[in-house]
């Protein structure tokens, strides 16, 4: 590859109808951060800003075959999952990624419930989470819900997100970043923990609805920053800068959670002095 490297992401994760979270999301933050995203759809949703209304699984064999493919012939710089609905799911991805993956790093995005309350992970695949997928990670990104069912205590404060990423940590996870917005107050507050020592990351709270998707976001924004090289610490801080820049953003489209601004980046006025 010439010239400035780009970052190959590799997103493993659900679709998401409405455009605003999934696969949709992963696409739109990675190519604004200058990346290129190739994706292995894990599940089908029908959803809006309302919330999720259906989803249909993807057979684990179809899995497979799309991280191989893409795998074997464009190849990868990072690889971010997101929407792992259930342990056949879990089991064919990882399986794929230690057969075609091995040493690429992995952002772990460990999606249990969607932003309107929808279950996306089954009760009974949190432990092969646990066990399969977290260790191969070089980062997960829970938010507080899914840190408490990842270490088995609630997680409602600053210092019980220390103690939550101690316990990750110890659970072979390599690095942790928890994240802070279920919590109230003007401050939102991020944990990126290593066994190397603790950094902490914070912001002035946005007040909006435009939150669909922030999850997904940060994660792929994460993934594209290591694509691309970048150490753990500053690729978490540019991509909290992006998330940040994209709901300030936000086109304030539907009724419920609406979706980012993920276009922020770009410059349409650029474009036209093209043309």
């Amino acid at each position: 590859m010439s010239g400035a490297r780009k970052g190959r992401v590799l997103v493993c994760a659900g679709s998401d109808s409405g455009g605003g979270a999934g696969i949709q999301a992963d696409i739109k933050a990675v190519t604004a951060l200058g990346g290129y995203a190739a994706t292995a759809i894990t599940a089908l949703t029908a959803q809006n800003t309302l919330g999720v209304q259906g989803v249909m699984g993807v057979p684990p064999d179809f899995i497979r075959q799309q991280i191989q493919l893409v795998l074997e012939d464009i190849g990868a710089d990072a690889i971010k999952t997101g929407m792992l609905a259930d342990v056949a799911t879990i089991g064919a991805v990882c399986d794929a990624l230690a057969a075609y993956g091995s040493g690429i790093p992995l952002v772990a995005d460990p999606v249990m419930v969607a932003k309107g309350g929808h279950r996306l992970l089954a009760a009974d695949a949190v432990a092969t989470l646990t066990e399969r997928l977290l260790p191969m990670a070089a980062l997960i990104t829970p938010n507080l819900p899914e840190a408490e069912a990842l270490v088995g205590f609630a997680v409602t404060d600053v210092p019980a997100m220390h103690r939550a990423a101690e316990a990750l940590l110890r659970l072979g996870v390599r690095a942790v970043l928890v994240k802070g917005g279920h919590l109230d107050g003007a401050v939102l507050t991020d944990i990126l923990a290593t066994p190397e020592g603790t950094e902490i990351f914070e912001s002035r709270r946005i007040d909006s609805t435009s939150t669909h998707g922030t999850g997904c976001t940060l994660a792929s924004a994460i993934a594209c920053g290591l694509a691309q090289g970048m150490s753990l610490p500053a690729t978490v801080a540019r991509a909290r800068a992006y998330v940040r820049a994209a709901m300030l953003a936000a086109p304030g489209l539907g009724q419920g959670h609406g979706p980012l601004g993920h276009g922020v980046t770009m410059d349409p006025a650029r474009l036209e002095r093209l043309v």
